[in-house]
């Protein structure tokens, strides 16, 4: 074998020698090549230019944005002034309505009240021509009837009141002169009464003072009984000293009291309310 056969290596560095130079070549020709390109690029390149005119704000075109800003002020501030005298207009007829209102119901209030005072006046003197007719027939009564026993003429029974002379009958008189008039609880006349209070007026014509409330008027006099009675006396229903209410007997078995707010002063029978007792003052 020959001794040069055994040298490899002398020759692979020369390949990769070659090698090496061939990529220097080649990257120095892209290097070249890209040099030159950049080179001629810009003077081969032709600028573009555009001109953009903006518009010019004159003055008068500002005095017209002003203009209209004022105008649109005016108009946002009439219409305010407009929603204002609406609702004004709104309210002052709300008013007016509610004045209208309130001044017919004045008026239908006057006029009926007008009309109920009339009303009341003409019951009133209505109930005065009645009780003055009754107190006059009664005068005329006690007159007829002190001349018949002044003559010696036959009397009626010692219960009719038709025979009552003196206190009694003035006291009877002003009972019966009442009926019709109202029941008032706590009244005393002229018009208004209760049971006590028409009993102390009617012993008053007579002078006589008594006790104002019903239990003490049931035992101001003498006990009687229901049987023995005679014009003038007091009549109670409960119990003596405890009684819850009184009334006049006027004779003929007939009792005048103020009973209650339905039935006023009334004259009536005994037999309509029965009375537990009664008392003679006289």
């Amino acid at each position: 074998m020959s001794h040069t056969a055994h040298i490899p290596s002398h020759r692979k560095p020369r390949q990769r020698a070659s090698k090496s130079a061939l990529r220097a070549g080649v990257a120095g020709g892209v290097l070249s090549t890209i040099a030159v390109a950049g080179a001629a690029g810009p003077a081969q390149a032709e600028p573009v230019t555009q001109t953009i005119e903006m518009p010019t704000i004159t003055s008068g075109f500002s005095t017209a944005v002003a203009a209209s800003a004022q105008a649109t002020q005016q108009v946002a501030l009439d219409l305010e002034t407009q929603a204002d005298e609406d609702a004004a207009a709104e309210k002052a007829a709300k008013t007016a309505k509610k004045a209208h209102a309130e001044a017919v119901r004045k008026a239908e209030a006057k006029k009926k009240a007008e009309a109920a005072a009339k009303a009341k006046a003409e019951a009133e003197a209505k109930e005065r021509a009645e009780r003055a007719s009754r107190t006059a027939d009664r005068t005329t009564l006690s007159a007829s009837s002190g001349s018949s026993d002044s003559t010696g003429s036959s009397a009626s029974a010692p219960s009719s009141s038709s025979n009552v002379s003196g206190s009694a009958a003035s006291i009877v008189a002003f009972a019966k002169a009442q009926v019709g008039d109202a029941y008032v609880s706590g009244g005393t006349g002229p018009n208004a009464w209760d049971c006590s209070g028409l009993v102390q007026a009617a012993y008053r014509t007579a002078g006589i003072d008594l006790p104002r409330v019903s239990q003490s008027q049931s035992t101001a006099g003498t006990q009687v009984s229901l049987d023995n009675l005679q014009p003038g006396d007091i009549l109670y229903w409960g119990g003596a000293g405890s009684a819850y209410h009184v009334a006049i007997y006027v004779g003929g078995g007939e009792f005048v009291g103020a009973q209650n707010s339905s039935t006023g002063t009334v004259q009536r029978s005994l037999d309509y309310d029965r009375p537990t007792g009664a008392v003679r003052v006289l």
